[in-house]
């Protein structure tokens, strides 16, 4: 069983997680930010890792995306869903319209929900089941004079550097970045590292174990490879059969479905300090 890791709009934790339970979770190990090595730190004040609301529901942005017309921050698409945090089946829940307008860390002004992978699969009628449990980004069109005020680099870590291929070595690292209110500003619990332990759904989705596995209000966050490269985007937590595992959608897949499913044409944009892992 799956659960989404957007916090609610209530103040009330669907899933009945706190800071604590999270730390008691994770694996034994020191939390990366306690360990030796440089560290990343955004310039601007919009960037992968603040935090979205998206009509009260908060979720963790990803990624800043651009095209030819506009700058984007990614977030999962579950952000806006409506339903109950059981639901993942994106082409069956329940979610916000398109133009709903989003609440974004930093920036002066809302944002606009352009794209919604689930809304996008409803739409086509999408039949595949991987697809449907696994397809979880949407993007955020920022106010131009927000657009100015972007820095892409992830914290801590810094890239991404180009766009992972979908089938990372079980084993691998990972390194992600969740912010969730939960953790009460403790920034050590922020930067997480962990390893890939199995490629789900034809490469759809990533099943991984991090120090500290993902909260409510981290759903969203950027996950990169071992080599610094976009992989994915965290979509839910795992109660069984790998309790406290995250389950990490796809971006190469997800981007491929979004450029040809009237989604806009952007990509993912590298970081402007380079991805920096402690050994």
């Amino acid at each position: 069983m799956r659960l989404r890791l957007t916090r609610p709009r209530s103040a009330k934790l669907a899933a009945g997680l706190s800071v604590a339970a999270a730390v008691a979770l994770a694996p034994l190990g020191a939390s990366p930010a306690s360990a030796a090595g440089a560290t990343v730190t955004p310039t601007n004040a919009v960037h992968p890792g603040v935090m979205t609301y998206t009509d009260g529901a908060q979720c963790t942005a990803n990624f800043i995306f651009r095209d030819a017309g506009a700058t984007y921050i990614g977030q999962a698409a579950h952000c806006s869903g409506t339903g109950a945090s059981t639901e993942t089946d994106g082409c069956l829940a329940a979610s916000l319209p398109l133009g709903t307008p989003v609440e974004v860390g930093g920036a002066s002004k809302p944002g606009v929900l352009v794209y919604n992978s689930w809304l996008a699969m409803q739409a086509a009628g999408e039949k595949d089941p991987n697809a449907c449990a696994y397809n979880d980004i949407a993007l955020v069109k920022l106010d131009p004079a927000d657009a100015a005020n972007v820095d892409p680099s992830v914290p801590f870590w810094g890239g991404p550097e180009g766009v992972a291929p979908s089938t990372p070595a079980p084993g691998s690292s990972v390194y992600s970045y969740g912010n969730s209110s939960l953790r009460a500003g403790l920034a050590p619990l922020s930067p997480k590292q962990g390893a890939v332990l199995q490629n789900l759904g034809g490469g759809w989705s990533h099943a991984l174990y991090t120090v500290t596995p993902g909260i409510p209000g981290d759903s969203g966050s950027a996950f990169l490879d071992s080599s610094g490269r976009a992989l994915g985007v965290l979509s839910t937590v795992a109660l069984a059969p790998l309790p406290a595992s995250n389950n990490v959608s796809d971006l190469s897949k997800m981007l491929d479905y979004m450029h040809s499913h009237g989604g806009p044409s952007a990509s993912p944009v590298n970081g402007t300090a380079p991805f920096a892992p402690i050994i």
